[in-house]
């Protein structure tokens, strides 16, 4: 007859390695995570559309995170351009193709590298802002007094943010594809000498609709993530103010792993269908 053993509060058979206990405990914590998030943002969808609209609070969030973070991406981009250009020339001019090196760097940073970094340092100024400006709040039981008053503190306080987040992401990455494409017109000239309406004539030349749109769209997704995971993070903390630190680094964490995933998903959706 088999004897249950009780050890930090799991009941295993005799025989059963207590090693599974933590395997265990580890998968219920990442399953019970998706499911509070998954449920956090049903939460958003539900109420999103429902009046009353917090538009001035809408405005004030899409400044905050999009104008404030401008300088940032700008100078993200002006580098990513840059380097790639001067990375890459060595290796085209082995084969003599350095006449490629404008439209190799634009679908590069079009397709991938511009929407992915420019989300990755998006969740990690704005991500963890988010997630500690929230903590705060609850920390100081600012969001209990807005629903003692009356308020709807998700709606006012989650919403605005996700919805900021989502639509500023994709005129960023637009940006900084841009000055992108300029810094990589600077590492072209470095050592060439080739008109700025040259380089554009080449860069345009070679970008098609299926380079544009797929990454254009996969922007608002990434949006959307680090917005609602940094929502999430800051309005379910606990721990006090200790929380408020670890908070802010998981919602980087989690965003910044979020992006990688849709990025996969997306790169898959979009060669299926190309």
């Amino acid at each position: 007859m088999p004897i249950d053993l009780k050890i930090s509060g799991a009941v295993l058979e005799k025989g059963s390695s207590p090693g599974v206990i933590p395997l265990l405990n580890a998968f219920k914590s990442f399953f019970a995570a998706v499911t509070q998030l998954s449920l956090f943002a049903w939460r958003f969808l539900k109420e999103v559309f429902k009046p009353r609209y917090e538009f001035s609070e809408l405005v004030k969030q899409s400044y905050l995170i999009g104008y404030k973070s401008f300088p940032l991406v700008a100078i993200t981009g002006f580098i990513m351009g840059l380097v790639l250009t001067i990375q890459s020339r060595p290796t085209l001019a082995e084969f003599g193709a350095e006449s490629w090196l404008p439209a190799m760097v634009a679908i590069s940073i079009i397709r991938e590298i511009g929407p992915v970094i420019t989300a990755l340092i998006f969740a990690g100024k704005v991500g963890s802002g988010i997630g500690a400006e929230l903590a705060s709040m609850k920390v100081t039981e600012q969001i209990d007094a807005m629903e003692v008053s009356g308020m709807n503190p998700f709606k006012y306080i989650v919403i605005t943010r996700v919805v900021a987040a989502t639509f500023m992401l994709p005129v960023l990455v637009i940006i900084a594809d841009a000055i992108a494409m300029y810094g990589s017109y600077i590492g072209v000239n470095l050592k060439g000498d080739v008109s700025f309406h040259l380089f554009f004539l080449q860069v345009i030349g070679k970008l098609s609709f299926t380079d544009i749109f797929p990454a254009t769209i996969k922007t608002f997704f990434f949006g959307f993530a680090v917005g609602l995971i940094g929502c999430y993070k800051g309005y379910n903390s606990n721990n006090g103010t200790e929380g408020v630190g670890q908070s802010a680094n998981s919602a980087v964490v989690i965003g910044s792993l979020a992006v990688f995933i849709i990025d996969m998903i997306a790169v898959q959706i979009t060669s299926f269908f190309t």
